[in-house]
């Protein structure tokens, strides 16, 4: 079935992309007096991926609601990649949820910050990414391999094709449970990785991490899966 293979296809690149637009997007400045790089790394880092609030109120000076809309945020600009894509409405919940949770599992550990001539601060983040997506495919494609044997068989016997969308909406449901499955019996993680984050001063006292690193980071905290060609 070409059709649904490419379908598969979308599928794949949609949830795998998807899931790395995490805190890609967060915008990190604050006004301190005494400033602690490493400590800074680590309060954005756990507020945008595990939605922990507490050290971020601290460094950011701001309120649980304004730390906690952090993550959502990012939830919601994950989500926005699949407005245009043929996912159901009636998953988009479920699915909201679960990058949720993956994201709170997310392995990183910060090192300790070093300050250049610039006034630049260097932290080395080691990470160790989530094999999900990988360690599910050969599962996924069985399963939606047998799903279609299955609508083959019930057609040859006289039933009615199921529509495109509800063809989709069920391989959209095998990939969700596949997903949630390995998800709560624990996840794997691939070998250990340093990414090197620049804290660069932007006026007086306002820092941020360099967009270009933290959108590395992102694509190494969650491996990525090989689509089907």
């Amino acid at each position: 079935m070409n059709k649904k293979g490419c379908n598969l296809k979308k599928i794949l690149i949609g949830v795998s992309v998807g899931v790395m637009i995490l805190a890609s997007v967060v915008g990190v400045y604050l006004y301190v007096n005494r400033f602690d790089a490493s400590k800074y790394v680590q309060a954005v880092l756990d507020v945008s991926y595990k939605n922990k609030t507490t050290l971020y109120q601290e460094v950011a000076d701001v309120s649980e609601k304004e730390a906690k809309a952090v993550f959502e945020k990012n939830l919601d600009a994950t989500m926005q990649g699949f407005d245009a894509s043929d996912m159901p409405d009636s998953l988009k919940g479920k699915y909201r949820e679960l990058f949720g949770e993956i994201a709170k599992k997310v392995n990183y550990t910060v090192g300790e910050a070093q300050k250049e001539k610039d006034g630049t601060y260097i932290v080395s983040v080691k990470v160790k990414p989530i094999t999900l997506f990988t360690d599910t495919y050969d599962l996924f494609l069985s399963r939606a391999e047998q799903y279609a044997k299955e609508v083959t068989d019930h057609v040859t016997k006289g039933a009615q094709m199921p529509t495109d969308e509800e063809m989709q909406e069920k391989i959209y449901q095998i990939y969700y449970e596949v997903l949630k499955e390995q998800a709560e019996v624990g996840m794997l993680y691939g070998r250990a990785e340093d990414v090197v984050l620049h804290i660069e001063k932007e006026g007086r006292g306002n820092y941020e991490i360099r967009q270009k690193d933290m959108k590395k980071l992102d694509g190494l905290l969650i491996e990525e899966v090989h689509p089907i060609e």
